[in-house]
């Protein structure tokens, strides 16, 4: 007579493995870098090549300095370098770029244990510690005129005046900003791909978009109407890009989905707090750095009992 085994779940396999998803994200990004390189030219996409070189580049010679497996073929790597550059104004200087990415593969992902075992996401590390170090730079965004050449303008989050793009411009991509930011047609579009593929679920970007959206309604500037206002504040800054492509990294975000939501609830709050009363006019980096501190409790605090687990 057969036994009944009572065993802890998971109990199902899937044919997904760390490179597929890796590469189902390059995928997803691919539109917000074919705008980069609309918007900011040729410049855009040697940043990106650097970054993505130089994320490579730094996890290969670790491995082999530290005689462990080399990992390179997962593609995190090229994630890493491809979401680095993608924070980065086009102006900033490649040798820091470099160092940006040296700082976000060796001492945020390697020197934590590799892939898993980060306690942060490292291209928002290495965005911060640029922003740190080099905050002239990475303040100084820039824009090509109508003779290809680099002209400092206002971000949207800080723009006035004539300055201030239309929210279409802002939807289409046609502002200042970092490079990879500023299309939000083309993040939407990757983050849906990534829904479809299964990649991520909607629990973290919506309602990371949706707490700034509703908290932008309740301190509308004056002159200004609450929607439009709203809708600037969303479309503005790194918010897509940090929502859809840096908040949903599944290593240092929560696995359940009520953990999601207090997460993005959380990325939500501090972002607004950040951008209304803080000195930075932007916000998400932080915020989601903060929560990604916060996840090991959150994980703890949502956590659900297996089927046949111990009391």
């Amino acid at each position: 007579m057969d036994k009944l085994i009572l065993s802890v779940s998971p109990h199902l396999r899937a044919k997904t493995n760390t490179t597929i998803v890796m590469l189902d994200v390059v995928i997803a990004l691919m539109p917000a870098l074919v705008m980069s390189a609309v918007v900011f030219g040729l410049r855009a996409l040697l940043l990106v090549a650097v970054c993505v070189a130089t994320s490579v580049l730094a996890e290969f010679l670790f491995g082999l300095l530290c005689k462990k497996p080399c990992t390179v073929g997962d593609l995190s790597a090229v994630v890493t370098g491809i979401l680095l550059a993608f924070n980065l104004p086009v102006g900033v200087p490649v040798w820091q770029a470099v160092i940006g990415s040296i700082v976000a593969i060796i001492v945020v992902k390697q020197l934590f244990g590799g892939l898993g075992m980060n306690f942060a996401n490292p291209a928002i590390v290495g965005r911060i510690f640029m922003f740190l170090a080099f905050s002239g730079t990475m303040s100084n965004y820039q824009i090509p005129n109508d003779a290809g050449e680099l002209v400092a303008t206002a971000t949207p989050l800080v723009a006035t005046g004539d300055e201030v793009p239309t929210l279409l411009n802002l939807f289409l991509g046609n502002n200042n900003g970092c490079i990879g930011e500023t299309c939000a047609v083309a993040l939407i579009a990757g983050g849906i791909y990534l829904m479809v593929r299964k990649v991520i679920s909607f629990h973290i970007p919506v309602v990371f978009i949706g707490t700034v959206f509703v908290l932008s309604l309740l301190v509308v500037p004056e002159g200004q109407t609450a929607i439009n206002y709203a809708l600037y504040q969303i479309l503005s800054g790194g918010l897509m890009l940090g929502a859809i492509f840096m908040a949903t990294d599944y290593v240092t975000s929560p696995y359940t989905k009520w953990g999601k939501v207090i997460f993005a609830l959380g990325c939500g709050l501090i972002t607004f707090a950040i951008r209304q009363w803080g000195s930075y006019p932007e916000g998400v980096s932080f915020s989601i750095l903060f929560m990604n501190i916060l996840t090991p409790y959150i994980n703890n605090w949502t956590a659900t009992k297996p089927f046949g687990g111990a009391k």
